[in-house]
């Protein structure tokens, strides 16, 4: 990748997926099969966005953008666009993140503390990449 890439742009969704599927591993992924959309409020155009993932058996199967419906997820998170980007950059832990009540959880909380470790790896490897916020 050459030069940095804007956050939630098509350049960076391609990076996002390039890095999340050379760096982490099924085993890392500890196997899982999971689907998560977060829906980022007040972005800076105005718009609302959001961000899916989805894995199987721990493999990155589909990453998605967009500032359309966003779509089914068996989690979905609710934030401002800061709280995510914090997320994204490791200024913030999921696991904290809920606690605090700076995302609004759909989905089986105890589910998702389980996996938030995981969501941080995910996050450890998306602050690598170059981006500007």
């Amino acid at each position: 990748m050459a030069g940095t890439v804007k956050y939630m742009s098509p350049e960076w969704r391609d990076e996002a997926e390039k890095r999340l599927k050379s760096e982490l591993t099924p085993e890392k992924m500890k196997h899982i099969t999971t689907s998560m959309c977060c829906i980022y409020q007040n972005c800076p155009d105005g718009k609302q966005r959001y961000y899916f993932v989805k894995t199987e058996n721990g493999s990155l199967v589909e990453i998605s953008i967009g500032d359309q419906e966003p779509p089914k997820a068996e989690f979905i998170l609710t934030a401002d666009y800061e709280t995510f980007a914090k997320l994204t950059r490791g200024e913030l832990s999921g696991r904290a993140a809920l606690m605090r009540r700076k995302l609004t959880l759909n989905g089986n909380l105890i589910k998702a503390l389980k996996l938030s470790t995981i969501a941080d790896r995910m996050n450890k490897v998306l602050s690598a990449i170059s981006t500007e916020y």
